[in-house]
């Protein structure tokens, strides 16, 4: 069987990182840079106060005390956006707003909480230093440094820097688009009655939405019957929309694994083993005239949960201009013995503990089948059975691979 990294590798092979585009700020959210970005402004852009108080010669102030205040005239009131905030000469003082600029000659700011709050004439009960609650320009970003590198994920706080460095719009990476079909003639779309044999479609949901948990742009068509014209009709019919194709079922060994039947006329899409549990059976290639990626996961609903977090989340990684890297780990002792087939890397559900003095604590799920979706909701990470160990002693370190948002 093929070693889950080299699966990996040929799965990589199959994309590369998109030309950018170049997006206004609301709609680049989420996406990643596609060049560095240079501030073309300081931040701030002039002195101007943090506190809202009274702008001050500071040497005015070196023998205030709350017992023996200072005395200063009030002789301007600066808002906030002040165009020209003029200047105040040595023996005066200037009420100041948050963010207003500093008026000439003034070197600090006294905050209002230290005074008496007067509004023609203050007293001021304590001395201050030069700068004191005074934001410098450039202090936080200075003219021509670079803000944001290539490869930087938008997020919130990236958002801020963009807009606060005055750019409406930036080159990113698209969102790639993901199209998720699964197949199956005994699926029904939920909220609809169950015949005799059917079982409700789950799978195109769960791809879809970890899809959109990876950063896609998702179209969930749902699913298809095991009708070899009908799979290949749909398929066609979604690659206008698609940067890759996402399918789950009819991959294995059986007499209706249509995927596999219908994709494996083409010449262009490949189906092989690979030594991993669950998700043995995989298959990925390309489909179309523009050659559009595919990945064929398997149809048992966890398979199909591994399958998608080991090897597509690498490749949707790629198509967004991201180093491919597998899910974060911790290492955590094992609460009970557990035992894994030979030959194949498990990986098992499992909850970990609280973080105490000896690090985390890990238990299996109890229902560990292929078909057992329920445990995929409690569990907090996938723990990590090497190929060639079959047994492993409760207390024993394991690798636990931590799922998205857990």
């Amino acid at each position: 069987m093929k070693s889950v990294e080299r699966h990996v590798s040929d799965l990589l092979e199959l994309v590369s990182v998109p030309e950018a585009t170049e997006l206004d700020l609301l709609r680049a959210h989420g996406t990643v840079l596609a060049e560095p970005v240079v501030s073309t402004v300081s931040l701030p852009g002039f002195d101007n106060s943090s506190m809202d108080g009274y702008a001050v010669h500071s040497a005015d102030l070196d023998a205030a005390t709350p017992t023996s205040p200072v005395r200063l005239p009030v002789v301007a009131d600066i808002p906030a956006g002040d165009p020209s905030p003029g200047a105040i000469r040595s023996g005066l003082c200037a009420r100041i707003m948050t963010g207003a600029p500093m008026p000439e000659g003034a070197d600090a700011v006294v905050p209002v909480e230290w005074t008496d709050g007067g509004a023609v004439e203050v007293l001021i009960e304590r001395p201050t230093e030069p700068g004191a609650f005074v934001r410098r320009r450039g202090e936080d970003v200075e003219e021509g440094a670079t803000v944001l590198s290539e490869g930087a994920l938008v997020g919130a706080g990236e958002m801020g820097v963009l807009a606060a460095v005055g750019r409406r719009t930036v080159p990113v990476r698209p969102r790639p688009r993901v199209v998720v079909l699964s197949t199956g003639e005994e699926l029904v779309e939920p909220g609809h009655p169950l015949g005799p044999g059917q079982i409700y479609e789950s799978n195109s949901y769960m791809i879809a939405a970890a899809a959109k948990e990876a950063g896609c742009e998702v179209y969930r068509h749902g699913f298809v019957g095991d009708d070899p014209e009908s799979v290949r009709d749909t398929l066609e019919g979604l690659l206008v929309r698609a940067d890759l194709v996402v399918t789950t079922g009819g991959v294995s060994m059986g007499a209706y694994d249509v995927v596999k039947e219908v994709l494996s006329r083409q010449g262009t899409v490949e189906f092989t083993s690979v030594a991993v549990q669950p998700g043995k059976p995989q298959g990925f290639g390309v489909i179309g005239p523009d050659r559009t990626p595919i990945i064929t996961l398997p149809g048992n609903p966890v398979s199909a949960f591994v399958s998608f977090h080991l090897f597509v989340r690498p490749v949707i990684q790629r198509l967004r201009g991201l180093t491919p890297e597998p899910l974060p780990s911790v290492s955590a002792r094992l609460t009970t013995d557990v035992t894994s087939p030979k030959g194949r890397r498990s990986h098992l559900r499992a909850v970990l503990g609280p973080e105490g003095e000896g690090g985390h604590t890990v238990s299996p799920a109890v229902r560990q089948g292929s078909h057992q979706l329920s445990a995929l909701a409690d569990a907090d990470g996938l723990l990590v059975v090497p190929e060639e160990t079959t047994e492993l002693a409760a207390g024993e370190l394991v690798e636990i691979l931590l799922l998205p948002g857990r």
